[in-house]
């Protein structure tokens, strides 16, 4: 019997690496440091495009200097940072100054790509009876509770999935379970009885982008043109939207292939709208992937402010470039080309959050504020014996792996429609199952689950299930959390992960996601506050340290009012990709954050002083904060520092950093840089060139389709655009536009 238990174990752990939940970490490397007092902390690493050596974030080993060379140079003397020059006046320098080479206008490989994940631990660690178990190796890190009872699977630290009952000993030394629960599919009520007695809310909620985060396609819902007249062209195919028999569909034609789609879901109304639906005509070769009976993400969703159809993106961690993108008319071939909307539903739905802590247990225990043991096998024994069928009855510890197994899948792919409480994010996606509430039983709904099959342990304070600062932000944390690839000093390059990257940083500790995000109202299209209600937010904690204008401006040397004097433009920059412009990061962190600056990542000077170089940056950080970086690190990333910091990142060889030195060549109207904007025109990854488009055409005023270029083109279609574009703006930087030339496509 020991034996199976174990063997059920570890199939568990096998099974929570395959249905891990939509965040589909990217597969870079992670190196795990434990030592046995401390928790494991992880870096996510990456290749060097231009060595084979592993480095943090992009070029640079976590710890150490670049290794010498047998001659050791002699020490190089920063160069003499120039004066300001005027926007206007501002070029390159000649072409005999440097080597052409070294500015990498035409990227390589993505840094994050294809490099596996690898997994190394130390000496093995314990912490109130959780322990690392050091000859384990897989994409992610998992966690085993030792105890008497028999195994046990978890995904992080704080959240302990029991098959046969959570053990004595544990429930006894905590917060054992409880008769009243909140958790369970009967618990959840919707939200038409919130409304009964929070109306205000309600209305509120109703027009909020959660709301409508997933919906059946219906008139009401529905946001893209499916008149019939639209269409898409399309890697040598169309693609065209119309509706019959009242129903939605999507049709595919390329030469002899012809995919009809039923459309069933809708995904999102803020920015864009993605669909799901089956495939009701065309060819289904593989057996593994029925795309007749699998409902999927659609190829194409609808561009809502530009009123088109456009590809999808980001239905996996890694975006591939021209000619490695999933083609939508062959089928799914690859992971790339279709993604199952039970993938998704995860958070784009409101599930019990029982279901939950099985379906999604890695995110869900990421950042639980107390330590959960749930009893899995009771809990779906006694609530969803739907999901049993025969075995409802039987008794789950004689379970073997390849049945266990079958429970799980059947977990990971329930259908939203027929087990989520509701459809998009609701009251009780948040506030927890509020039967008892709304029945009058229960006077505020408690923020912590609860349930018969749970126990609560502690983790250095006395469980508390009130409204507090920890209860409130995992509300957030449920979601906003996972990987995604990362910057030189770990926050994310791209959104849904704001939770994750805020406890990357400052503050969090103090700071509620409420204080910045009204938790009903929508946020809309924009931003709505102002930059001093901004500054507010920070000061109602710092304003001991700034509470004048003097002290502010001590510290940010900058006029009271501007933009270098406010807190976020520099300790929260819009480095990460949203969903069409970008958005700040919510890792607070300081501009002279050393990962960054030596690894030739954006820093928050350069942002404004887009016309600046390295150079003149460090000579402030210097003389301001006393801030020194490694000379050795920045010959190596900066390989022509004469050249304005904004220009090596429109040109990096790394796709987010491209993305931010296009975003603030247009926030900055550098005129002088739109030669290299139009360059990226050409970037071989689909979402630099359309952010890339939507930001040269405000800067322009100009509509790029005018000028016949889309950014989904193939290379050989859009290349004649390009070079239009180039010729007719070559004025406006003209060193600029004769270095770029030669890079333009063929």
């Amino acid at each position: 019997m020991k034996g199976s238990h174990r063997r059920i174990a570890w199939s568990l752990l096998l099974l929570g690496a395959m249905f891990g939940g939509c965040d589909r970490s990217v597969p870079t490397p992670v190196t795990v440091s434990v030592a046995p007092t401390q928790k494991p902390t992880l870096r996510a690493s990456v290749r060097s495009e231009t060595s084979d050596e592993v480095t943090d974030g992009s070029t640079k080993p976590p710890t150490k200097e670049p290794p010498a060379t047998a001659k050791p140079e002699p020490a190089a003397k920063t160069p003499e940072p120039r004066a300001p020059v005027p926007t206007s006046q501002l070029s390159p320098p000649p072409s005999s100054r440097f080597d052409l080479a070294t500015l990498d206008i035409r990227p390589g490989r993505e840094w994050a790509s294809h490099v596996p994940l690898k997994l190394r631990t130390s000496p093995q660690w314990t912490d109130g009876g959780l322990e690392r178990s050091s000859s384990y190796r897989t994409q992610n890190p998992f966690y085993t509770l030792r105890s008497y009872h028999g195994p046990t699977v978890s995904t992080d630290r704080r959240l302990a999935l029991w098959w046969y009952g959570v053990p004595e000993n544990v429930k006894n030394s905590n917060v054992s379970a409880s008769t009243h629960s909140n958790v369970h599919p009967d618990d959840y009520v919707g939200p038409s009885r919130c409304a009964e007695c929070h109306q205000e809310n309600y209305d509120l909620w109703s027009d909020h982008p959660h709301r409508w985060m997933n919906a059946e396609a219906q008139d009401h819902t529905v946001k893209g043109d499916f008149s019939g007249k639209a269409s898409i062209s399309y890697l040598g195919g169309v693609g065209t939207f119309y509706r019959e028999n009242g129903e939605y569909r999507m049709r595919l034609v390329r030469g002899d292939v012809r995919r009809v789609y039923h459309v069933r879901q809708t995904i999102g109304s803020r920015f864009f709208q993605y669909y799901s639906g089956i495939q009701i005509q065309g060819p289904n070769a593989n057996p593994f992937y029925p795309l007749d009976r699998v409902e999927n993400v659609l190829p194409f969703g609808y561009w809502i402010e530009e009123k088109e159809w456009v590809p999808v993106v980001h239905l996996s961690s890694v975006e591939m470039p021209d000619g490695k993108m999933a083609d939508p008319y062959d089928g799914p071939d690859t992971e790339q080309a279709f993604a199952p909307y039970y993938l998704c539903n995860h958070c784009h739905t409101t599930f019990p959050l029982g279901d939950q802590l099985i379906r999604r247990a890695k995110t869900q225990g990421r950042h639980t504020p107390v330590r959960v043991h749930w009893d899995a096998s009771e809990y779906l024994q006694n609530e969803r014996p739907e999901l049993l069928g025969d075995d409802a009855q039987a008794n789950l510890s004689d379970h073997s792996e390849k049945d266990v197994g079958r429970l799980f899948a059947r977990m990971e792919q329930m259908d939203a429609r027929r087990y989520a409480t509701s459809l998009g994010i609701t009251c009780e996606g948040c506030h927890l199952g509020g039967r008892e509430h709304a029945s009058g039983n229960l006077e505020k709904p408690t923020f912590l689950p609860s349930s018969p099959h749970l126990t609560l342990e502690q983790i250095g304070r006395e469980v508390q299930p009130g409204r507090n600062h920890d209860n409130l932000n995992w509300v957030c944390a449920r979601c906003h959390a996972g990987g995604r690839p990362e910057y030189a000093a770990g926050m994310s390059t791209w959104n849904s992960i704001e939770y994750t990257d805020a406890l990357r940083g400052s503050c969090y500790s103090q700071l509620q996601c409420v204080d910045c995000h009204h938790p009903h109202a929508a946020t809309g299209p924009t931003w709505q506050k102002t930059p001093e209600e901004d500054d507010d937010s920070c000061l109602r904690c710092h304003k001991d340290q700034f509470d004048t204008p003097d002290a502010i401006q001590a510290h940010t040397h900058h006029k009271i009012g501007s933009p270098g004097s406010r807190c976020m433009n520099c300790h929260m920059p819009r480095i990460n990709e949203g969903l069409q412009d970008m958005v700040r990061t919510h890792m607070i962190f300081s501009p002279t954050q050393r990962d960054m600056v030596e690894q030739n990542n954006p820093n928050a000077c350069n942002m404004c002083h887009t016309d600046q170089t390295i150079d003149w940056t460090l000579k402030y950080l210097k003389e301001w904060y006393n801030a020194s970086f490694s000379e050795r690190w920045l010959r190596r990333t900066y390989p022509n520092r004469a050249f304005p910091a904004s220009v090596g990142w429109v040109t990096s060889r790394n796709s987010p950093v491209r993305l931010v030195g296009a975003d603030v060549i247009a926030r900055t109207n550098a005129r002088w840089a739109i030669p290299y904007m139009i360059l990226r025109l050409d970037d071989p990854y689909l979402v630099v060139r359309q952010f890339t488009g939507r930001f040269l055409e405000k800067m322009l005023d100009i509509d790029l389709a005018d000028h016949g270029y889309r950014f989904y083109m193939t290379p050989k279609e859009r290349a004649p655009a390009i070079r239009k574009l180039h010729e007719m703006y070559a004025h406006e930087g003209e060193d600029a536009a004769d270095l770029t030339r030669s890079y333009l496509p063929k």
